[in-house]
C-alpha cells in the first residue's frame, strides 16, 4: 500500500515516514499543495494523508481539488491539522474520510495513533 504524506514540516514528515515505513507501508511525500495534487495524479496513492497549513495551495483547496477530479476522487484522504477538531465535521463534510488532530502526542508514541487511524481508514470498503 502506498501512502502520499503531504507535510511542509521536515521533522513531521521524517517522523511519520518513518513509523508509516516501519509498519509496512511505501510512503511517497510533497511538502506543498502543488506537489500534493501533482503527486496525486502521477502515482494513484492507496491513501493520502493531508497537512491542512500548507505553503503554495491550501490543505482545504488541495482536498477540495482532490475530491472534484475524476483520477483522484476515490483516494481516501485522512486530514491531519493541529487546528481543533472543531474543524474535523467540516472536513469530512468536504470529503475527508477522516480527521486527525496533529499534536506533540503524535511524535511522542511514533505517530502509533497516526498509524492506527490509516489502518482503519485502508481497511474501510471502497464507496
Amino acid at each position: 500500500m502506498t501512502i502520499l504524506l503531504v507535510e511542509d514540516s521536515k521533522l513531521l514528515r521524517v517522523a511519520n515516514t518513518r513509523a508509516l515505513v516501519k509498519a509496512g507501508y511505501q510512503v511517497i511525500v510533497a511538502n506543498d499543495g502543488e506537489a500534493a495534487l501533482r503527486v496525486a495524479q502521477e502515482q494513484a496513492p492507496d491513501l493520502i494523508l493531508l497537512d491542512m497549513m500548507l505553503p503554495k495551495i491550501t490543505g482545504l483547496d488541495v482536498l477540495r481539488r482532490l475530491k472534484s477530479d475524476e483520477r483522484t476522487k476515490e483516494i481516501p484522504v485522512i486530514v491531519l491539522s493541529g487546528l481543533s477538531q472543531t474543524n474535523g465535521e467540516r472536513l469530512i463534510k468536504e470529503g475527508a474520510a477522516a480527521f486527525f488532530e496533529k499534536s506533540e502526542k503524535t511524535l511522542a508514541n511514533d505517530a502509533a495513533d497516526l498509524v492506527e487511524a490509516v489502518r482503519g481508514v485502508l481497511a474501510k470498503p471502497v464507496k
